[in-house]
């Protein structure tokens, strides 16, 4: 623990007192090769906003604060606090951030307080005990050249997710939830785990993550054995990011780039998506082993030889009613119909066509195909997977 610091005031007005702590109303400066430490809390309600200089928070048996109405921004910081800095305001920091002792706890009801980097260069020292507790933000572009990894978790876990480096001027913002998205604590709206696309099978109830910026990216999610991986899906392969989409009040597929790890502990990687459309993320899984087992997996092969041209379902010929719903991996309808004919060829009249003659890619696609005699009342649903080969 360092008891003595050397600090230099330049156009400052500032009162030091044993209760309130350190509250500036004018100007601080740090310049060359001075240092700053805060034995006390920090109140500002003027300027402190450094690029050069070493600020530190230091405690043994109280909790360290930093408030006011003006947001303080360090070049070099560390953080010496046993019982932890917990900011009322932002704190920003330039270049490099040292955790020793403590956490950063931030408010999760009020995003715009943040632990934020700001063209920084890096951290180090984070783990279970040390990390930020509540909202952390980035400024991209700045002269890191590494991907960037929030250090965020909940108090009593580090639960990290990172971004892939960028040399464009974008801003993220995000933090981790030990929470049940059904029931979260700190959001106006329920994230239902049954409201889905027909492509997902299971969503995490245990963890979440709160994602925001306005700039497409992908994310780097991670699970450990408090995630319950295993509840999700038989095998790592299954799992996808998902989000919570704004604009269809339901979770959607945002598909996964790579994978690693086994069911105890693992990385996840998604497809490139904007994170203000979607309230959380999270890990959840697709469809697979239980279809795998019904045997639903169909191949059909559209290129006029006769042969599995269309995809067939020998059921339509034996209820009154049906309707056919084949979604892309992402979750988008690519074909619906209702009295179904057996004769689709891969053809999309999905919504988000442009030409609805698109003869659909080689891939593979979720079918939903509801069968009834009585109206409106479904007696048998099958679904799976069908493969078209071109």
């Amino acid at each position: 623990m360092k008891k003595l610091l050397l600090f230099i005031l330049i156009n400052t007005t500032y009162v030091v007192t044993a209760q309130t702590g350190f509250h500036n109303t004018g100007n601080v400066q740090l310049h060359s090769g001075s240092k700053i430490g805060f034995h006390i809390n920090l109140i500002n309600n003027g300027t402190i906003d450094n690029t050069i200089g070493f600020a530190g928070f230091y405690a043994d048996s109280e909790v360290r604060t930093i408030s006011g109405t003006n947001q303080v921004t360090f070049f070099n910081v560390e953080i010496d606090a046993l019982q932890n800095l917990e900011l009322y305001n932002s704190l920003g920091i330039r270049n490099q951030l040292s955790f020793i002792n403590g956490q950063i706890i931030t408010p999760r009801n009020n995003t715009n307080i943040s632990l934020d980097f700001i063209d920084y260069d890096f951290y180090a020292g984070e783990d279970n005990e040390r990390h930020v507790n509540g909202y952390t933000s980035l400024k991209q572009g700045n002269k890191n050249t590494s991907s960037f990894t929030f250090p965020v978790g909940d108090g009593t876990m580090i639960r990290t997710m990172s971004l892939p480096h960028t040399d464009k001027n974008y801003f993220f913002k995000g933090a981790y939830f030990y929470e049940d998205p059904n029931f979260p604590t700190n959001f106006t709206a329920n994230f239902l785990t049954d409201q889905k696309q027909a492509v997902i099978e299971n969503i995490s109830n245990i963890e979440f993550w709160d994602l925001d910026g306005k700039n497409e990216t992908q994310i780097t999610l991670t699970w450990n054995n408090r995630s319950d991986i295993a509840s999700l899906a038989n095998q790592i392969s299954q799992l996808i990011v998902v989000g919570w989409s704004k604009t269809e009040n339901q979770w959607v597929n945002l598909d996964v780039l790579r994978v690693t790890g086994d069911l105890s502990e693992g990385t996840i990687t998604s497809a490139p998506f904007v994170p203000n459309d979607y309230e959380i993320i999270t890990i959840g899984s697709l469809l697979g082993d239980e279809i795998n087992a019904d045997n639903n997996n169909i191949l059909i092969s559209p290129n006029g030889d006769n042969l599995n041209d269309f995809l067939v379902f020998d059921e339509v010929n034996e209820y009154a009613h049906n309707k056919l719903v084949i979604y892309n991996r992402w979750g988008n309808i690519v074909y619906q119909t209702e009295d179904y004919k057996n004769d689709w060829d891969g053809t999309s009249n999905g919504r988000s066509t442009i030409n609805r003659e698109d003869k659909l890619p080689s891939a593979t696609y979720f079918y939903n195909l509801e069968l009834w005699d009585e109206p409106n009342a479904y007696q048998k649903l099958k679904k799976g997977w069908v493969y078209i080969n071109r």
